[in-house]
């Protein structure tokens, strides 16, 4: 299979630019997508972002999360670097950490219209409790959707093996 050519990269405008803008405040618009080449095959495509940041609504205090972002394409799918600053732009949110994992998730929906997506925050404890939003989403009327149920239903919330040992 070839690489791909510049029409295939039409609209990828963040990617190797050096000049980039970092916006200061919560900005979908950054966010660009490019042809999935392999919309004949489901296979999730997985984020981790280890240096998340959103402000308390009330204090005004610096929230730091994970964010883990997993989706099974269709058409479309998010260009990295594009989602790096939108990521970037929760900087100075204030927003509670569930509406921050569901802003996230609504956006790359509207952005690619995948398959399958769910958004996952692990948000650093503060006062001694930790919150972790876990929001999925399958397209309607599609095994998808099935999915999205069961595996809500389903959800281990700590996939991570501890060892007690």
């Amino acid at each position: 299979m070839a690489g791909r050519n510049q029409e295939d990269l039409e609209g990828i405008s963040l990617l190797g630019n050096q000049g980039t803008q970092y916006p200061s405040q919560y900005a979908p618009e950054v966010l660009e997508s490019f042809d999935n080449k392999h919309p004949y095959r489901d296979y999730f495509v997985k984020f981790n972002c280890p240096e998340f940041t959103s402000l308390c609504p009330i204090t005004g205090q610096p929230d730091f999360a994970t964010i883990y972002i997993s989706y099974i394409p269709d058409i479309k799918m998010v260009e990295s670097k594009s989602l790096k600053l939108y990521l970037f732009s929760f900087r100075n949110h204030g927003d509670f950490h569930e509406d921050c994992m569901n802003i996230i998730m609504n956006d790359l929906i509207k952005l690619m219209e995948p398959r399958y997506i769910e958004v996952w925050g692990k948000f650093t404890p503060r006062g001694g409790i930790s919150i972790d939003p876990y929001c999925n989403w399958g397209k309607p009327g599609t095994k998808y959707e099935q999915m999205a149920e069961h595996r809500l239903m389903n959800h281990d919330m700590y996939p991570e093996k501890v060892d007690n040992r």
